[in-house]
């Protein structure tokens, strides 16, 4: 009786292969098979060219920032910037607007049900939250704009917000007699001390946000706690 001799079945060519042998062909499919990168929709090259427009904005300002420096961050030609925003003017107005709307949202969201003195805390901390998360648009809002036509500025910004807080103190100020119509202007003074208390914490970041808004909110609720219901001049020039 003959032996029965085992054969490797890897082995091309061998006749107990389960396989058929390879040809210098199919080697190929043995490698690693190279990603075809997806092209970019044009929502998602939006999306990019604001991120990248943002960033430049914020580090070098609007005359410091270049189309082709945008679009060679971006890895595209200049005619693709131009395609998307018209131009840098339309790329710079559409991040101070997006911008504008984060703050804006952040502020009035934050003010809900709540004693008078915690409306304040959650104010300040709306603010100093944004100016956290979102440096470089805080960096670009409180830039002068350089668009006369630009979607607004720091300062009507801040009206806006001033606008929400005038609610809160009109209700505060009938509840101690005082005259509910000054409400916009001690709105307008409170939310501005706030806001460039935030343009120096922005680089300093200290102390601690809660401590920053601990005091704002200190300097502001005692300051209305002490009020005088018609406040009066001691020098000199009375007009």
């Amino acid at each position: 009786m003959m032996e029965h001799v085992a054969t490797d079945s890897s082995t091309p060519g061998t006749k107990g292969s389960s396989r058929a042998p390879k040809s210098p062909s199919n080697s190929n499919n043995d490698k690693p098979r190279r990603t075809r990168r997806t092209r970019m929709t044009g929502a998602e090259r939006r999306e990019q060219l604001l991120d990248i427009g943002r960033t430049l904005f914020a580090a070098k300002g609007f005359e410091g920032t270049s189309v082709e420096e945008i679009a060679a961050k971006a890895g595209v030609s200049k005619p693709v910037v131009y395609e998307h925003f018209g131009g840098k003017e339309g790329l710079y107005a559409v991040v101070v607007d997006r911008e504008m709307r984060q703050l804006l949202g952040m502020v009035t969201g934050s003010l809900t049900a709540g004693h008078p003195r915690e409306l304040c805390e959650q104010a300040a901390f709306a603010l100093l939250d944004y100016i956290e998360e979102y440096t470089d648009g805080f960096r670009i809002l409180v830039r002068d704009s350089p668009i006369p036509q630009s979607t607004g500025s720091f300062a009507s910004l801040i009206s806006d917000i001033a606008t929400q807080v005038e609610d809160i103190l009109g209700q505060e100020f009938k509840t101690r007699g005082f005259d509910p119509k000054l409400a916009p202007l001690y709105a307008q003074a409170l939310v501005g001390s706030v806001a460039l208390t935030g343009q120096w914490w922005l680089d300093v970041r200290k102390p601690k946000k809660a401590e920053v808004a601990a005091h704002l909110v200190n300097l502001a609720w005692h300051g209305l706690d002490g009020l005088e219901p018609k406040p009066r001049l001691i020098g000199h020039r009375k007009s």
